[in-house]
């Protein structure tokens, strides 16, 4: 039998989307607002699933405190209060918040052993969310 921990945590960033294989009429249109020179931030909810057996000595899926120290580590300090685009991760993609989930997952991938991270997802707004998982 598998079970699920999920945990919630929260980081504030800033970036812009503009792509340079596109001109500036085409970010224009494409992005919107969203490619102001300038560019913006939001204070997004980052969501992590890990799914296993339950441990008989324990009777959890993940040590909490291992899952946290791994989201502090790889995500929180690396990208809480900066500007997603400078960023060598996004040196060669646009900063999206489809591809910061990406990121997230592949950042986050293997590193709450036992547990299999199973999803990743990020809140950018009260409307927007993201989704990624494994397969």
């Amino acid at each position: 039998m598998k079970a699920y921990f999920g945990r919630r945590y929260m980081l504030s960033a800033s970036h812009r989307l503009h792509s340079s294989a596109l001109s500036a009429e085409e970010n224009q249109a494409t992005y919107g607002k969203c490619n102001n020179p300038y560019g913006h931030g939001h204070n997004y909810v980052v969501q992590v699933l890990v799914g296993g057996p339950v441990h008989p000595d324990t009777g959890m899926v993940v040590n909490l405190v291992a899952l946290d120290d791994a989201v502090r580590r790889l995500i929180l300090d690396r990208f809480d209060h900066t500007n997603l685009n400078l960023d060598p991760l996004f040196a060669n993609q646009v900063p999206t918040t489809e591809n910061l989930c990406r990121v997230i997952f592949e950042l986050l991938d293997g590193s709450v052993a036992p547990a299999k991270l199973e999803q990743v997802r990020v809140e950018e707004t009260e409307n927007n969310f993201f989704e990624c998982s494994g397969e």
